[in-house]
């Protein structure tokens, strides 16, 4: 039996933990500084952009195609400086953007007051949550000869699709959300006195936001897709980043055709980078994810 002496256990330090962690300038101290996590953020993505770059011109070295079908790196590049220089790319990025943000935003609206009524009800789970998936699973382009049908060749035709390719998938992340919240929340939040909106508003709809923050960001991978399938398909009077793309294919400007498909995977990644990773943040800080 170990047998501790009285005055040695009365000097012996006490370590607190608790006021360490709590302390917020002993967690900054622990942080690396700005510099080091930018670094470390945009290192890997800096080396897979190199490591692309350099098996392109690797494969226009070896003469597998011509370079005026697959052309340089450095050529494409010098074709987007001229698009970025005389204004073409911006204008065309703004229509497009704009089409995307109202498809988008319809299909946000109606994915969310389907989701609801679905998870709300067990008869219309049981009349569409089927249909729903099978929505979501049917490509873009198979809707476009019933858009030029119903809307002709207009913004319409291009919208009505771009809602059709999100709505599904933003719908099924809140129900998917909502079915895997546990019941024990829901037992607990009863158990406090919740009733049942209040139990939906404090318990399920925030123990579902990772799903459904999962749905959105499917719903946006969609809607862009249906936007870029549009604007190649419907071809209208104002010049968007689909109708560049289409023309630059037309008059056999190769490089311009790829420096439109990199600047169309630039946004993808932009719109990943500051909207979707923000919010997803903000969520896994909500419930306790993150270490900050």
């Amino acid at each position: 039996m170990l047998v501790v002496d009285p005055a040695v256990e009365a000097t012996a330090p006490v370590l607190d933990d608790s006021a360490t962690v709590a302390d917020p300038a002993a967690r900054r101290a622990r942080r690396p500084d700005l510099g080091a996590r930018v670094w470390r953020a945009t290192w890997p993505k800096v080396a897979a952009v190199g490591l692309a770059l350099l098996i392109w011109q690797v494969v226009v070295w070896s003469g597998w195609r011509s370079e005026t079908v697959l052309p340089s790196p450095w050529t494409v590049f010098d074709s987007l400086g001229e698009l970025i220089a005389d204004g073409t790319v911006f204008g065309a990025v703004g229509v497009t953007m704009r089409r995307a943000a109202v498809g988008y935003a319809l299909a946000l609206v109606i994915g969310l007051v389907v989701g609801g009524i679905v998870v709300s009800s067990s008869i219309a789970r049981s009349a569409v949550g089927s249909m729903i998936t099978g929505l979501q699973t049917m490509p873009s382009i198979a809707w476009f000869p019933l858009a030029i049908v119903l809307f002709k060749l207009s913004e319409g035709a291009i919208t009505f699709v771009v809602v059709l390719g999100a709505a599904p998938s933003i719908a099924n992340g809140l129900i998917s959300g909502v079915d895997h919240v546990p019941p024990i929340l829901r037992r607990a939040g009863r158990a406090m006195g919740a009733g049942r909106w209040a139990t939906l508003r404090h318990v399920v709809l925030p123990a579902s936001l990772p799903s459904f923050v999962g749905g959105l960001k499917q719903g946006w991978s969609f809607a862009w897709r249906s936007l870029m399938a549009g604007e190649l398909l419907v071809t209208l009077g104002v010049f968007s980043v689909g109708r560049l793309l289409t023309e630059s294919r037309s008059v056999a400007d190769y490089p311009g055709m790829i420096a439109i498909m990199i600047v169309i995977l630039i946004i993808g990644i932009l719109v990943d980078a500051v909207g979707f990773a923000a919010l997803d943040r903000w969520v896994r800080r909500r419930h306790g994810l993150t270490s900050d």
